[in-house]
Protein backbone atom coordinates (compact mmCIF):
# COMPACT_ATOMS: atom_id res chain seq x y z
CA UNK A 1 0.00 0.00 0.00
CA UNK A 2 1.41 3.39 -0.99
CA UNK A 3 0.33 6.41 0.96
CA UNK A 4 1.52 10.00 1.39
CA UNK A 5 4.01 10.51 4.19
CA UNK A 6 4.87 13.36 6.48
CA UNK A 7 8.61 13.50 6.95
CA UNK A 8 9.89 15.35 9.99
CA UNK A 9 13.58 16.06 10.34
CA UNK A 10 15.72 18.01 12.73
CA UNK A 11 15.81 18.72 16.46
CA UNK A 12 12.61 20.76 16.81
CA UNK A 13 12.47 23.07 13.90
CA UNK A 14 11.74 21.73 10.45
CA UNK A 15 8.95 19.77 8.87
CA UNK A 16 8.56 18.63 5.30
CA UNK A 17 5.72 16.84 3.57
CA UNK A 18 6.72 14.51 0.74
CA UNK A 19 3.85 13.05 -1.27
CA UNK A 20 4.01 9.88 -3.34
CA UNK A 21 1.53 8.76 -5.97
CA UNK A 22 -1.11 11.33 -5.02
CA UNK A 23 -3.94 12.04 -7.42
CA UNK A 24 -4.23 15.68 -6.36
CA UNK A 25 -1.52 18.32 -6.36
CA UNK A 26 1.03 17.74 -3.56
CA UNK A 27 1.17 20.19 -0.68
CA UNK A 28 4.46 21.12 0.94
CA UNK A 29 4.64 22.20 4.56
CA UNK A 30 7.80 23.82 5.89
CA UNK A 31 7.51 24.98 9.45
CA UNK A 32 11.07 26.05 10.04
CA UNK A 33 11.60 27.97 13.26
CA UNK A 34 14.16 30.78 13.25
CA UNK A 35 16.87 30.04 15.79
CA UNK A 36 16.49 33.59 17.13
CA UNK A 37 13.11 32.70 18.60
CA UNK A 38 12.88 32.14 22.32
CA UNK A 39 13.04 28.46 23.24
CA UNK A 40 9.65 27.10 24.20
CA UNK A 41 10.77 24.49 26.73
CA UNK A 42 13.37 24.15 29.46
CA UNK A 43 16.13 21.70 28.54
CA UNK A 44 18.83 20.32 30.82
CA UNK A 45 21.67 17.83 30.28
CA UNK A 46 22.93 15.58 33.09
CA UNK A 47 26.11 13.50 32.72
CA UNK A 48 26.89 10.56 35.00
CA UNK A 49 30.36 9.09 34.50
CA UNK A 50 30.90 5.70 36.13
CA UNK A 51 33.58 3.02 36.06
CA UNK A 52 31.74 0.65 33.75
CA UNK A 53 29.53 3.04 31.77
CA UNK A 54 28.83 6.69 31.06
CA UNK A 55 25.29 8.03 30.80
CA UNK A 56 23.92 11.26 29.40
CA UNK A 57 20.32 12.27 30.07
CA UNK A 58 18.40 14.95 28.18
CA UNK A 59 15.60 16.36 30.37
CA UNK A 60 12.85 18.50 28.86
CA UNK A 61 10.27 20.21 31.06
CA UNK A 62 11.54 18.17 34.04
CA UNK A 63 10.84 14.87 32.23
CA UNK A 64 13.42 12.47 30.84
CA UNK A 65 13.38 12.72 27.02
CA UNK A 66 16.55 10.90 25.91
CA UNK A 67 19.20 8.69 27.47
CA UNK A 68 22.59 7.85 25.99
CA UNK A 69 24.60 4.95 27.40
CA UNK A 70 28.17 4.05 26.47
CA UNK A 71 30.24 1.17 27.79
CA UNK A 72 33.87 0.26 27.01
CA UNK A 73 32.81 -2.91 25.19
CA UNK A 74 30.13 -1.15 23.14
CA UNK A 75 31.44 2.28 22.17
CA UNK A 76 29.43 4.21 19.62
CA UNK A 77 30.51 3.53 16.05
CA UNK A 78 28.45 5.94 13.94
CA UNK A 79 30.87 8.28 12.18
CA UNK A 80 33.88 5.94 12.33
CA UNK A 81 35.75 5.61 9.02
CA UNK A 82 37.29 2.31 7.89
CA UNK A 83 39.46 1.13 5.06
CA UNK A 84 37.60 -1.94 3.91
CA UNK A 85 37.60 -4.61 1.20
CA UNK A 86 34.59 -5.34 -1.02
CA UNK A 87 33.71 -9.00 -0.43
CA UNK A 88 30.72 -9.28 -2.77
CA UNK A 89 28.75 -7.16 -5.22
CA UNK A 90 25.06 -7.99 -5.58
CA UNK A 91 23.52 -6.45 -8.74
CA UNK A 92 20.05 -7.76 -7.81
CA UNK A 93 20.12 -5.70 -4.58
CA UNK A 94 22.25 -2.90 -5.98
CA UNK A 95 24.41 -3.32 -2.88
CA UNK A 96 27.75 -4.69 -1.76
CA UNK A 97 29.20 -6.31 1.35
CA UNK A 98 32.36 -4.72 2.73
CA UNK A 99 34.77 -6.30 5.21
CA UNK A 100 35.83 -3.62 7.70
CA UNK A 101 37.04 -5.82 10.56
CA UNK A 102 33.81 -6.00 12.56
CA UNK A 103 31.96 -9.16 13.62
CA UNK A 104 29.77 -8.99 10.51
CA UNK A 105 30.48 -7.58 7.07
CA UNK A 106 29.08 -4.10 6.47
CA UNK A 107 26.28 -3.38 3.99
CA UNK A 108 26.76 -0.72 1.31
CA UNK A 109 23.89 0.40 -0.94
CA UNK A 110 24.35 2.19 -4.26
CA UNK A 111 22.48 5.30 -3.07
CA UNK A 112 25.07 5.64 -0.29
CA UNK A 113 27.84 5.83 -2.90
CA UNK A 114 26.71 8.75 -5.03
CA UNK A 115 26.16 12.35 -4.06
CA UNK A 116 22.45 13.19 -3.83
CA UNK A 117 20.36 16.11 -2.61
CA UNK A 118 20.21 16.10 1.18
CA UNK A 119 16.83 15.73 2.87
CA UNK A 120 17.98 17.87 5.78
CA UNK A 121 20.11 20.55 4.21
CA UNK A 122 19.62 23.08 1.43
CA UNK A 123 22.58 22.51 -0.84
CA UNK A 124 23.72 25.15 -3.31
CA UNK A 125 25.92 23.61 -6.06
CA UNK A 126 28.75 25.87 -7.10
CA UNK A 127 28.56 24.88 -10.75
CA UNK A 128 24.79 24.38 -11.05
CA UNK A 129 24.89 20.57 -11.32
CA UNK A 130 21.63 18.81 -10.57
CA UNK A 131 20.91 15.44 -9.06
CA UNK A 132 21.21 12.46 -11.38
CA UNK A 133 19.78 8.97 -11.52
CA UNK A 134 21.65 6.24 -9.69
CA UNK A 135 24.21 4.23 -11.70
CA UNK A 136 24.60 0.47 -11.44
CA UNK A 137 26.69 -0.58 -8.47
CA UNK A 138 28.81 -2.79 -10.76
CA UNK A 139 30.20 0.37 -12.36
CA UNK A 140 31.21 1.81 -8.97
CA UNK A 141 32.90 -1.06 -7.11
CA UNK A 142 34.26 -4.53 -7.81
CA UNK A 143 35.00 -7.53 -5.65
CA UNK A 144 38.37 -7.25 -3.90
CA UNK A 145 38.54 -3.45 -4.21
CA UNK A 146 39.71 -1.45 -1.19
CA UNK A 147 37.53 1.56 -0.32
CA UNK A 148 37.00 4.06 2.49
CA UNK A 149 33.59 3.77 4.15
CA UNK A 150 31.92 5.48 7.10
CA UNK A 151 29.53 3.85 9.56
CA UNK A 152 26.02 5.27 9.04
CA UNK A 153 24.12 2.74 11.18
CA UNK A 154 25.51 0.48 13.87
CA UNK A 155 25.08 -3.32 13.72
CA UNK A 156 21.64 -4.27 15.06
CA UNK A 157 20.66 -7.85 15.86
CA UNK A 158 21.75 -10.11 13.00
CA UNK A 159 22.34 -7.16 10.64
CA UNK A 160 25.79 -5.78 10.03
CA UNK A 161 26.65 -2.09 10.04
CA UNK A 162 25.39 0.07 7.20
CA UNK A 163 28.11 2.17 5.61
CA UNK A 164 28.50 4.95 3.07
CA UNK A 165 31.33 6.17 0.87
CA UNK A 166 30.07 9.75 1.25
CA UNK A 167 32.42 10.66 4.11
CA UNK A 168 31.50 13.50 6.49
CA UNK A 169 33.55 15.06 9.28
CA UNK A 170 31.46 17.00 11.79
CA UNK A 171 32.71 20.09 13.58
CA UNK A 172 31.02 22.53 15.92
CA UNK A 173 29.72 24.86 13.22
CA UNK A 174 30.13 22.96 9.94
CA UNK A 175 30.22 19.48 8.43
CA UNK A 176 33.09 18.91 5.98
CA UNK A 177 32.53 16.42 3.13
CA UNK A 178 35.52 15.49 0.93
CA UNK A 179 35.04 15.27 -2.82
CA UNK A 180 32.15 17.69 -3.37
CA UNK A 181 31.83 21.28 -4.51
CA UNK A 182 28.67 22.69 -2.94
CA UNK A 183 27.72 24.69 0.14
CA UNK A 184 24.61 24.05 2.22
CA UNK A 185 22.94 25.71 5.20
CA UNK A 186 20.85 23.99 7.86
CA UNK A 187 17.12 24.36 7.29
CA UNK A 188 16.76 25.28 10.95
CA UNK A 189 18.19 28.67 10.01
CA UNK A 190 15.19 30.23 8.26
CA UNK A 191 16.33 33.86 8.01
CA UNK A 192 17.08 34.36 4.30
CA UNK A 193 19.65 37.13 4.71
CA UNK A 194 21.51 35.11 7.35
CA UNK A 195 21.49 32.02 5.13
CA UNK A 196 22.93 34.07 2.29
CA UNK A 197 25.63 35.56 4.58
CA UNK A 198 26.64 32.13 5.89
CA UNK A 199 26.80 30.63 2.41
CA UNK A 200 29.00 33.47 1.14
CA UNK A 201 31.38 33.24 4.12
CA UNK A 202 31.79 29.48 3.90
CA UNK A 203 32.13 29.46 0.11
CA UNK A 204 35.14 31.80 0.43
CA UNK A 205 36.70 29.91 3.34
CA UNK A 206 36.11 26.38 2.04
CA UNK A 207 39.20 24.72 0.49
CA UNK A 208 38.98 23.20 -3.00
CA UNK A 209 37.69 19.65 -3.23
CA UNK A 210 35.32 19.84 -0.26
CA UNK A 211 31.62 20.39 0.32
CA UNK A 212 30.40 22.08 3.48
CA UNK A 213 27.14 22.16 5.42
CA UNK A 214 26.68 25.00 7.92
CA UNK A 215 25.16 23.60 11.09
CA UNK A 216 22.48 25.36 13.15
CA UNK A 217 25.06 26.36 15.73
CA UNK A 218 26.78 28.41 13.01
CA UNK A 219 24.00 31.00 13.18
CA UNK A 220 25.45 34.52 13.61
CA UNK A 221 29.01 33.16 13.87
CA UNK A 222 31.85 35.17 12.40
CA UNK A 223 34.15 34.32 9.50
CA UNK A 224 36.92 33.67 12.04
CA UNK A 225 34.86 30.97 13.76
CA UNK A 226 34.21 29.16 10.49
CA UNK A 227 37.84 29.37 9.37
CA UNK A 228 39.00 27.91 12.68
CA UNK A 229 36.47 25.07 12.46
CA UNK A 230 37.30 24.32 8.82
CA UNK A 231 41.03 24.39 9.49
CA UNK A 232 40.64 21.83 12.26
CA UNK A 233 38.49 19.53 10.10
CA UNK A 234 40.92 19.73 7.17
CA UNK A 235 43.72 18.62 9.53
CA UNK A 236 41.58 15.68 10.63
CA UNK A 237 41.02 14.76 6.99
CA UNK A 238 44.75 14.95 6.23
CA UNK A 239 45.57 12.64 9.16
CA UNK A 240 42.89 10.23 7.99
CA UNK A 241 44.31 10.23 4.45
CA UNK A 242 47.81 9.43 5.73
CA UNK A 243 46.52 6.57 7.90
CA UNK A 244 44.49 5.12 5.05
CA UNK A 245 47.54 5.04 2.74
CA UNK A 246 49.66 3.23 5.33
CA UNK A 247 46.97 0.89 6.68
CA UNK A 248 46.19 -2.54 5.30
CA UNK A 249 42.48 -3.30 4.95
CA UNK A 250 40.48 -3.89 7.02
CA UNK A 251 41.51 -1.05 9.34
CA UNK A 252 40.04 1.83 11.34
CA UNK A 253 41.44 5.09 9.96
CA UNK A 254 39.30 7.63 11.84
CA UNK A 255 37.52 7.34 15.17
CA UNK A 256 34.57 9.65 15.76
CA UNK A 257 34.47 11.57 19.02
CA UNK A 258 33.28 9.70 22.08
CA UNK A 259 29.67 9.89 23.17
CA UNK A 260 30.15 12.64 25.75
CA UNK A 261 32.24 14.90 23.51
CA UNK A 262 29.95 14.47 20.51
CA UNK A 263 26.82 15.18 22.57
CA UNK A 264 28.41 18.35 23.92
CA UNK A 265 29.39 19.37 20.40
CA UNK A 266 25.96 18.64 18.88
CA UNK A 267 23.44 19.29 21.65
CA UNK A 268 24.91 21.79 24.11
CA UNK A 269 23.60 24.90 22.40
CA UNK A 270 21.81 28.09 23.39
CA UNK A 271 18.61 26.02 23.74
CA UNK A 272 20.03 24.27 26.83
CA UNK A 273 19.51 25.92 30.21
CA UNK A 274 22.26 24.07 32.04
CA UNK A 275 24.64 21.12 31.85
CA UNK A 276 25.47 19.24 35.06
CA UNK A 277 28.32 16.70 35.29
CA UNK A 278 29.44 14.60 38.28
CA UNK A 279 33.07 14.10 37.21
CA UNK A 280 35.61 16.84 37.99
CA UNK A 281 38.07 15.90 35.19
CA UNK A 282 35.23 15.72 32.67
CA UNK A 283 33.87 19.04 33.97
CA UNK A 284 37.25 20.70 33.30
CA UNK A 285 37.45 19.08 29.86
CA UNK A 286 33.97 20.29 28.88
CA UNK A 287 34.67 23.80 30.17
CA UNK A 288 37.89 24.03 28.15
CA UNK A 289 36.13 22.87 25.00
CA UNK A 290 33.13 25.18 25.37
CA UNK A 291 35.40 28.12 26.23
CA UNK A 292 37.10 27.76 22.84
CA UNK A 293 33.96 27.34 20.70
CA UNK A 294 31.05 28.98 22.57
CA UNK A 295 32.35 30.92 25.59
CA UNK A 296 28.91 32.42 26.23
CA UNK A 297 27.71 28.96 27.36
CA UNK A 298 30.44 28.34 29.93
CA UNK A 299 28.42 29.76 32.84
CA UNK A 300 25.74 27.14 32.20
CA UNK A 301 28.09 24.26 33.06
CA UNK A 302 27.83 23.01 36.65
CA UNK A 303 29.85 20.51 38.66
CA UNK A 304 27.65 18.22 40.80
CA UNK A 305 29.14 18.16 44.33
CA UNK A 306 26.52 16.11 46.19
CA UNK A 307 27.64 12.69 47.49
CA UNK A 308 24.38 11.12 46.36
CA UNK A 309 24.19 9.75 42.79
CA UNK A 310 23.29 12.54 40.38
CA UNK A 311 20.56 10.53 38.62
CA UNK A 312 18.91 9.79 41.98
CA UNK A 313 18.82 13.44 43.00
CA UNK A 314 17.14 14.59 39.79
CA UNK A 315 14.77 11.56 39.69
CA UNK A 316 16.19 10.18 36.44
CA UNK A 317 17.05 6.75 37.85
CA UNK A 318 13.41 6.11 38.74
CA UNK A 319 12.30 6.90 35.18
CA UNK A 320 15.05 4.73 33.72
CA UNK A 321 13.83 1.73 35.70
CA UNK A 322 10.49 2.04 33.91
CA UNK A 323 11.99 2.73 30.48
CA UNK A 324 11.70 -0.87 29.31
CA UNK A 325 8.30 -1.66 30.85
CA UNK A 326 5.71 -3.03 28.45
CA UNK A 327 2.96 -0.89 30.00
CA UNK A 328 3.36 2.87 30.25
CA UNK A 329 0.85 4.70 32.44
CA UNK A 330 -0.14 8.22 31.48
CA UNK A 331 -1.00 11.05 33.85
CA UNK A 332 -4.58 11.26 32.60
CA UNK A 333 -5.26 7.62 33.43
CA UNK A 334 -4.72 6.02 30.00
CA UNK A 335 -1.89 3.66 29.12
CA UNK A 336 0.37 2.58 26.28
CA UNK A 337 1.21 -1.08 25.68
CA UNK A 338 4.45 -1.42 23.69
CA UNK A 339 5.32 -4.74 22.03
CA UNK A 340 8.46 -5.44 19.99
CA UNK A 341 8.49 -7.85 17.07
CA UNK A 342 10.94 -8.78 14.32
CA UNK A 343 9.01 -6.76 11.74
CA UNK A 344 8.49 -3.67 13.89
CA UNK A 345 7.07 -2.21 17.07
CA UNK A 346 3.36 -2.22 17.88
CA UNK A 347 1.70 0.17 20.31
CA UNK A 348 -1.82 -0.15 21.72
CA UNK A 349 -3.54 2.82 23.38
CA UNK A 350 -5.86 1.88 26.26
CA UNK A 351 -8.22 4.12 28.20
CA UNK A 352 -7.30 2.07 31.32
CA UNK A 353 -8.66 3.89 34.41
CA UNK A 354 -9.43 7.12 32.56
CA UNK A 355 -13.06 8.12 33.26
CA UNK A 356 -13.26 11.46 31.47
CA UNK A 357 -16.49 13.18 30.46
CA UNK A 358 -19.89 11.74 29.67
CA UNK A 359 -19.18 12.22 25.97
CA UNK A 360 -17.24 9.08 24.95
CA UNK A 361 -15.90 10.72 21.78
CA UNK A 362 -14.41 13.61 23.77
CA UNK A 363 -12.92 11.20 26.32
CA UNK A 364 -11.32 9.10 23.59
CA UNK A 365 -9.92 12.21 21.90
CA UNK A 366 -8.30 13.45 25.12
CA UNK A 367 -6.75 10.06 25.81
CA UNK A 368 -5.45 9.77 22.24
CA UNK A 369 -3.97 13.28 22.31
CA UNK A 370 -2.12 12.49 25.53
CA UNK A 371 -1.04 9.14 24.06
CA UNK A 372 0.42 10.89 20.99
CA UNK A 373 2.55 13.10 23.26
CA UNK A 374 3.69 10.22 25.47
CA UNK A 375 4.42 7.97 22.50
CA UNK A 376 6.73 10.56 20.94
CA UNK A 377 8.64 10.77 24.24
CA UNK A 378 8.86 6.99 24.59
CA UNK A 379 10.19 6.57 21.05
CA UNK A 380 13.00 9.02 21.79
CA UNK A 381 13.67 7.68 25.26
CA UNK A 382 13.78 4.02 24.18
CA UNK A 383 15.34 4.92 20.81
CA UNK A 384 12.84 2.74 18.96
CA UNK A 385 13.37 2.68 15.20
CA UNK A 386 12.00 0.96 12.13
CA UNK A 387 8.30 0.38 11.43
CA UNK A 388 5.91 1.46 14.20
CA UNK A 389 2.16 0.81 14.16
CA UNK A 390 -0.10 2.58 16.68
CA UNK A 391 -3.63 1.43 17.50
CA UNK A 392 -5.44 4.44 18.95
CA UNK A 393 -8.82 4.30 20.66
CA UNK A 394 -11.59 4.38 18.06
CA UNK A 395 -13.05 7.78 17.22
CA UNK A 396 -16.00 8.33 14.89
CA UNK A 397 -15.45 11.94 13.85
CA UNK A 398 -12.91 12.57 11.09
CA UNK A 399 -11.86 15.92 12.57
CA UNK A 400 -10.87 14.21 15.83
CA UNK A 401 -8.80 11.58 14.03
CA UNK A 402 -7.09 14.40 12.16
CA UNK A 403 -6.29 16.17 15.44
CA UNK A 404 -4.51 13.08 16.74
CA UNK A 405 -2.33 12.75 13.64
CA UNK A 406 -1.52 16.47 13.74
CA UNK A 407 -0.50 16.11 17.39
CA UNK A 408 1.85 13.24 16.47
CA UNK A 409 3.44 15.35 13.74
CA UNK A 410 3.89 18.28 16.12
CA UNK A 411 5.51 16.10 18.78
CA UNK A 412 7.81 14.47 16.24
CA UNK A 413 9.40 17.85 15.52
CA UNK A 414 11.31 17.48 18.79
CA UNK A 415 12.96 14.29 17.53
CA UNK A 416 16.42 14.52 15.98
CA UNK A 417 15.86 11.22 14.15
CA UNK A 418 13.99 11.22 10.85
CA UNK A 419 10.32 10.35 11.33
CA UNK A 420 7.72 9.57 8.66
CA UNK A 421 4.05 9.51 9.68
CA UNK A 422 1.05 8.53 7.56
CA UNK A 423 -1.18 11.63 7.22
CA UNK A 424 -4.35 9.89 8.34
CA UNK A 425 -5.61 7.06 10.50
CA UNK A 426 -6.27 3.96 8.39
CA UNK A 427 -9.66 2.30 7.95
CA UNK A 428 -8.64 -0.14 10.68
CA UNK A 429 -7.93 2.67 13.17
CA UNK A 430 -4.13 2.42 12.86
CA UNK A 431 -1.41 5.01 12.32
CA UNK A 432 1.68 3.78 10.50
CA UNK A 433 5.01 5.50 10.97
CA UNK A 434 8.72 4.89 10.64
CA UNK A 435 11.60 6.26 12.71
CA UNK A 436 15.25 6.36 11.76
CA UNK A 437 17.20 3.51 13.30
CA UNK A 438 20.87 4.29 13.94
CA UNK A 439 21.79 2.03 16.87
CA UNK A 440 20.16 -0.73 18.98
CA UNK A 441 17.27 0.50 21.11
CA UNK A 442 17.34 0.72 24.89
CA UNK A 443 15.70 -2.69 25.33
CA UNK A 444 18.50 -4.45 23.44
CA UNK A 445 21.16 -2.40 25.21
CA UNK A 446 19.95 -3.16 28.74
CA UNK A 447 18.63 -6.71 28.38
CA UNK A 448 18.98 -10.02 26.59
CA UNK A 449 16.43 -12.72 25.62
CA UNK A 450 15.28 -15.06 28.38
CA UNK A 451 17.04 -18.46 28.02
CA UNK A 452 13.81 -20.26 28.96
CA UNK A 453 11.21 -18.57 26.75
CA UNK A 454 13.79 -17.27 24.19
CA UNK A 455 12.25 -13.83 24.21
CA UNK A 456 8.60 -14.79 23.70
CA UNK A 457 7.66 -13.96 27.28
CA UNK A 458 5.63 -17.16 27.60
CA UNK A 459 6.26 -20.74 28.80
CA UNK A 460 4.19 -23.92 28.55
CA UNK A 461 1.32 -24.24 31.02
CA UNK A 462 1.03 -27.18 33.50
CA UNK A 463 -1.53 -29.14 31.44
CA UNK A 464 0.49 -28.82 28.24
CA UNK A 465 3.68 -29.78 30.08
CA UNK A 466 1.96 -32.87 31.51
CA UNK A 467 0.76 -34.12 28.13
CA UNK A 468 4.21 -33.40 26.64
CA UNK A 469 5.80 -35.58 29.37
CA UNK A 470 3.30 -38.35 28.67
CA UNK A 471 4.16 -38.41 24.96
CA UNK A 472 7.88 -38.38 25.73
CA UNK A 473 7.48 -41.40 28.05
CA UNK A 474 5.57 -43.29 25.34
CA UNK A 475 8.35 -42.65 22.83
CA UNK A 476 11.03 -43.67 25.38
CA UNK A 477 9.21 -46.92 26.22
CA UNK A 478 8.79 -47.78 22.53
CA UNK A 479 12.48 -47.17 21.90
CA UNK A 480 14.07 -49.29 24.70
CA UNK A 481 11.22 -50.88 26.74
CA UNK A 482 12.32 -48.93 29.82
CA UNK A 483 9.67 -49.16 32.54
CA UNK A 484 11.11 -47.00 35.32
CA UNK A 485 11.44 -43.19 34.99
CA UNK A 486 12.33 -40.51 37.52
CA UNK A 487 10.62 -37.20 36.83
CA UNK A 488 11.55 -33.86 38.39
CA UNK A 489 8.85 -31.33 37.68
CA UNK A 490 7.43 -28.07 38.99
CA UNK A 491 4.98 -28.38 41.91
CA UNK A 492 2.18 -27.03 39.73
CA UNK A 493 2.68 -29.92 37.34
CA UNK A 494 2.63 -32.44 40.21
CA UNK A 495 -0.73 -31.12 41.36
Amino acid sequence: MVFPKFRITGLCSSIRLSVRDMQSNPTTVRGAVDVRERRLMSTEIFINQGIHESRIAIVEEKRLAEIWVERPESERMVGDIYKGTVMAVLPSLQAAFVEVGLERTAFLQVRDMVEANSEEEDRSPRNGRRGRSLPNIQSLVRKGQEILVQIAKEPIGTKGARVTTQLALAGRFVVLMPGGDWVGVSRKISNHSERRRLRDIVRKACPEGFSVIVRTEGYRKSEKDFKRDLKQLVKVHERMEKRSKRAKAPALVHKELGMTTSVIRDLFTDNVDRLVVDSKPLHREICDYVKSVSPELKNRIEYFRDKRPIFDVVNIERELEKANDRNVSMRGGGALVIDHAEAGTFVDVNSARYVGTRDQEVSNLRTNIEAAKELARQLRLRDIGGIIVVDFIDMHEERNRKKVVEQMIEEAKKDRAKVSISPQISEFGLVEMTRQRVRPNLLHTHSEPCPTCHGTGRVLGPDTTLTKIERWMQRAYAANNERRFELRVHPEVVQ
